[in-house]
């Protein structure tokens, strides 16, 4: 098991998108290993490049620099061709908008159906029951997504991804739609899926609560890898959850919560933990007998020093200096209009 290859390693990922004028990096130097049947959680705020990541391990956006390894496939390397056909054989997605995922009109059967229908494979009738038994929607298979709920209507969303026997399922905020009683079956699906099929599973969610579902979870902050969370179990327990309170889950478990050192030694310091002690630009290293100790730097930084703020100076002024520009054009087309 030691030597088993890593299923995902991202290398220094960068991914910058252009929009207007201005360049937006969402990815930053991102470095991530998952190892093959993985079950794992991306946590982040808004903008800080969990999607994004997502997105190009599912080949569906290409990286800017660095390197991306899936299944063996260098994806910075792989033509648009290949491209097309490592999504197919190799990925399965689960969005949080069943629009993306499902065609309104047809039975849930029926969903499941037209990706086999489109590829021309045998059998489909009986893969689509297969799938849909999986998910726990046997009986619901010929209701139409207007007589489903939100959440069996996910759950034939995950049966569509599972079509082309995909070895990496990617769910971006898969609950983000669905109450509390359908976020716990939905997750449960995923952890039963991951087991019996050794299926290597990414899940990107807001949901405090995810740490409990996965076997890790790491947290993107600013377009890089921040912190990790390890779940670890205190004892002999049943996976199934469905007759456990939140409580009691947690109870059986242990979490850990760890800073990650990018592949320069690099690490973020939460924002709090900053503000709580005024750490600014610098702070100070010393090596004790059990660890690194991080001191903050009682010193009033100089002004000139702030490149945050010159640079916001510097827009401001320029929007400023427009400005004048055009009241100015505008004061002397009126005196030549009197």
């Amino acid at each position: 098991m030691d030597n088993e290859q890593p299923f995902i390693v991202c290398d220094n990922l960068v991914k910058i998108f252009r929009v207007a004028e201005h360049d937006v990096v969402a990815l930053q130097g991102l470095d991530m290993v998952v190892n093959p049947g993985e079950l794992m959680g991306v946590v982040g705020v808004s903008g800080s490049g969990k999607s994004t990541l997502l997105n190009v391990l599912g080949g569906l956006d290409r990286p800017t620099a660095g390197r991306v390894w899936v299944n063996g496939n260098n994806l910075l390397k792989l033509s648009n061709q290949q491209l097309d056909q490592y999504r197919l054989s190799t990925v399965g997605f689960v969005w949080q908008q069943t629009s993306r995922n499902l065609v309104p009109y047809l039975s849930a059967i029926k969903n499941v159906e037209m990706p086999m229908i489109l590829a021309g494979n045998v059998g489909k009738r009986r893969r689509a029951e297969e799938l849909l038994n999986m998910v726990g929607l046997s009986e619901r298979k010929h209701h139409k997504l207007s007589e489903l709920s939100g959440g069996e209507q996910q759950r034939v969303a995950i049966a569509v991804a599972l079509v082309n026997r995909p070895k990496l399922l990617l769910a971006d905020e898969p609950t983000g739609e669905v109450d509390e009683t359908n976020a716990k079956m939905i997750y449960q699906i995923f952890k039963d899926l991951n087991k019996e099929l050794n299926l290597t599973t990414l899940i990107v969610s807001h949901d405090i609560g995810l740490a409990k579902h996965v076997d890790r979870v790491i947290a993107i902050r600013d377009g890089k890898i921040a912190t990790e969370t390890l779940r670890r179990s205190n004892g002999a327990s049943n996976d199934r959850e469905d007759a456990k309170s939140f409580e009691e889950s947690l109870e059986e478990h242990t979490f850990t919560e760890l800073t990650v050192l990018d592949s320069a030694g690099r690490l973020q310091i939460p924002k709090e933990y900053r503000e709580h002690f005024e750490i600014r630009r610098r702070v100070q290293l010393e090596l004790q007998e059990d660890g690194i100790l991080i001191r903050p730097v009682v010193v009033k930084m100089d002004r000139s020093e702030d490149a945050e703020a010159i640079v916001t100076e510097l827009v401001e002024s320029k929007k400023t200096n427009r400005l004048k520009k055009l009241v100015g054009r505008w004061i002397s087309k009126l005196g030549r209009n009197e």
